[in-house]
């Protein structure tokens, strides 16, 4: 079978880091690179020698041999470019968040199912190893009933002029809940503040309510003086942190529990249990890779991406209930 012949569009954060990977994919083969600053277009020839370069997106559009696009251009441009690139009948990857509204992201859905092209959505933490280790670890009931997760995601900057921080940093955590638990929200709450910037918030807690008393709770900060990327769920029998800093053991299942005990003195005993702390093997794979790897095989097999546009929809869906929830200052019924 023939290279998917794709080219990337968009050259600031993130862009040169989907050439680099793209680069080590089997199967796929880079066409060009694109950014309307011309700067970073020569840096990143400097870097990228053998890929060509153009500040046109339109020349890329028109261009009959490309198959695929990846598109890491700025959020409010992301359905205008998906939107033609899927007209002119080639395959599109778009980074998080997809879409600036669920109604762009279902037209981008209806346009991909009518072309018969595949559409998926730069959801990079689902296919990190650590994520998915928790997903195979819930699966196994290991940690019993799983009473919550709880997510903090802060660091100093980087401030966005185009979005607040909860569509800069949430979609990972609401990303990672879809594929963990395959279980959409009933209600959500939103809080956050301006300090810098009064017209976007720079700090907020999400608190997401699902079925079975299961909860969710989201701290994300542009404010901070030290970055923090920690996860803990807990469950009934035992508990995992995931630390996303750390260089080697990202992962550690905790065998600690609480169990109320019969007593004939007081009506409420708790006994706290404490085991041994296990920390499973992971692969060292780059969630880039991986993600870009998936994408190439599902255009060559026509087959339906992990984090398609349904799932950027659903984000995107998430993203403006808390929009909804910060200016009502109330529960939001999502979904």
């Amino acid at each position: 079978m023939k290279n998917i012949r794709i080219s990337i569009l968009g050259l600031g954060y993130w862009g040169p880091n989907i050439v680099r990977n793209l680069l080590k994919v089997p199967g796929a083969e880079i066409v060009s690179i694109c950014d309307l600053d011309e700067k970073k277009v020569k840096n990143a020839l400097s870097t990228f020698p053998t890929v060509k370069a153009t500040s046109n997106y339109k020349e890329i559009i028109l261009d009959k041999s490309i198959d695929a696009v990846a598109v890491a251009t700025p959020t409010e441009t992301h359905f205008k470019i998906a939107k033609e690139a899927l007209e002119a009948n080639k395959n599109v990857l778009i980074e998080k968040p997809m879409t600036k509204t669920s109604k762009e992201a279902s037209e981008l859905i209806t346009l991909a199912r009518k072309k018969k092209k595949i559409l998926m959505v730069g959801h990079t933490f689902v296919y990190s190893e650590p994520v998915r280790m928790i997903k195979k670890i819930i699966e196994s009931k290991r940690l019993g009933k799983i009473y919550y997760y709880d997510s903090t995601r802060i660091n100093l900057g980087i401030i966005r002029s185009d979005s607040n921080v909860i569509w800069d940093l949430a979609p990972h955590d609401l990303s990672i809940l879809g594929y963990i638990f395959q279980e959409d929200p009933i209600s959500l709450q939103a809080f956050g503040s301006s300090h810098i910037n009064q017209k976007s918030e720079e700090m907020a807690h999400i608190i997401i309510k699902y079925r079975n008393n299961l909860s969710a709770h989201i701290h994300v900060s542009w404010l901070s003086p030290v970055k923090i990327r920690t996860t803990i769920i807990g469950g009934s029998k035992k508990m995992v942190v995931y630390n996303d800093i750390e260089p080697s053991e990202k992962i550690k299942i905790y065998d600690k529990s609480i169990k109320i005990s019969p007593a004939k003195i007081t009506p409420f005993s708790p006994a706290y249990r404490s085991g041994d702390v296990v920390i499973p093997h992971l692969e060292e794979k780059e969630a880039l890779l991986t993600e870009l790897t998936h994408f190439i095989e599902c255009i060559k097999e026509n087959k339906k991406p992990l984090t398609d546009g349904t799932e950027g929809l659903r984000t995107i869906q998430l993203l403006e209930a808390t929009d909804n929830a910060l200016k009502t200052k109330s529960e939001v019924k999502v979904l």
